[in-house]
């Protein structure tokens, strides 16, 4: 069984948990998210990173650009890992694919890639074949992204489709759906007392869905997608926020 999270530390200790069951599972390619708003993912990667310790210096922490990837290194102390931009154009370091993913390399995280990124990381994830790749709160789903057209959005699904969501939290209103692998997708209610589980689905649950269950319980009758974030105050505070 798993617990609604009431702190952001007790959510990082849970995607850290499921990205070890899903990765003894026998799964290489995972998504962690954590959509809260406003929530710059630097920290919450530092803090999510120790799942990833046994890897040491085989471990190669990517960003999306230098600026990045320079920041990181200089708030992040001293670590075992390698931190790189996968930034290629403006990166004078690196300047190919090969070059970025090496044969001493044993394992990835790449922080909050975006759609922009998404046929790079997809090329990175290619060459990494078998080792351990983790995406750490992607932004490849954005709404209207610039210069993402119907190919790119085809080959971004097409990508995510290859990936296990091992961890999922996004606050709705008066509500949060949660996933902690190997835990089925969970609705979770607001109530007076704190969070309470009102449904399990196998598969990630569409707004139609969301709509039928939400239904069930007294006084919710308007779409998830309407009032999306109407009640985030209320889980930013609840996190610790």
């Amino acid at each position: 069984m798993v617990d609604f999270p009431t702190t952001l530390d007790e959510a990082i200790a849970q995607a850290r948990t499921a990205t070890q069951a899903a990765l003894t599972a026998g799964y290489t390619r995972l998504q962690v998210e954590l959509l809260l708003p406003e929530l710059k993912p630097m920290q919450p990667a530092q803090h999510y990173l120790p799942v990833l310790a046994e890897y040491g210096t085989g471990l190669k922490v990517f960003f999306t650009d230098a600026g990045a990837a320079a920041l990181a290194r200089r708030d992040w102390g001293d670590i075992p890992y390698h931190i790189q931009s996968i930034d290629i154009a403006g990166s004078r370091q690196t300047t190919s694919v090969e070059e970025l993913v090496t044969p001493d390399d044993q394992a990835f995280l790449f922080v909050a890639p975006s759609s922009v990124e998404v046929g790079l990381v997809e090329q990175l994830c290619t060459a990494a074949g078998e080792r351990p790749a983790i995406l750490f709160n992607p932004r490849m789903d954005e709404v209207g992204a610039v210069g993402i057209g119907y190919a790119a959005r085809k080959l971004r699904d097409r990508f995510l489709n290859t990936i296990e969501p091992c961890y999922y939290l996004r606050p709705l209103e008066q509500a949060a759906l949660l996933r902690c692998y190997p835990s089925q997708w969970q609705v979770w209610f607001e109530t007076n007392e704190g969070y309470s589980l009102i449904a399990e689905e196998l598969e990630k649950p569409t707004l139609e869905r969301l709509d039928q269950i939400f239904a069930q319980v007294s006084g919710v009758q308007q779409s998830p997608a309407k009032g999306l974030f109407a009640g985030l105050q209320r889980v930013l505070k609840a996190l610790g926020q």
